[in-house]
């Protein structure tokens, strides 16, 4: 698999589409931070890493609206491993209106478009979440 990142997004995206209650994936350092990331930001219930070793895992729980409705609607990859995709704190914008969040890479780690505003940091955008 040449883009982790991806893969846990796409997995997170069809989960929420069939309805599951919970997805899990692969650990990594980053890919845990990122969740941890969308849990602070509402878009994931509770994130554990499970297993020791080389099988260790990580496990979240998905969020729906009182509807039915999934919080995840869409997902897109921005900054790929074929082309990174870098911004200052002056080209970062609102997503969907204030409807969703990009995700920076900082140099004081990973932030949502409203965090690295506020830090007036820029760095790689990895993904946006709507």
């Amino acid at each position: 698999m040449t883009d982790p990142i991806a893969d846990m997004l796409i997995r997170i995206k069809n989960a929420q589409a069939v309805r599951k209650d919970a997805v899990s994936f692969g650990y990594s350092k980053i890919k845990f931070e990122i969740a941890k990331l969308l849990e602070r930001a509402g878009y994931a219930g509770q994130v554990e890493r499970k297993g020791k070793k080389n099988a260790k895992l990580i496990e979240m729980r998905l969020l729906y609206g009182e509807d039915g409705a999934p919080k995840v609607s869409g997902a897109r990859r921005v900054s790929k491993p074929s082309r990174r995709l870098y911004r200052g704190h002056r080209e970062i914008y609102p997503l969907q209106g204030g409807l969703g969040i990009s995700v920076y890479s900082t140099p004081k780690g990973l932030m949502t478009n409203k965090e690295a505003k506020r830090a007036k940091l820029g760095g790689e955008v990895l993904f946006e979440i709507w």
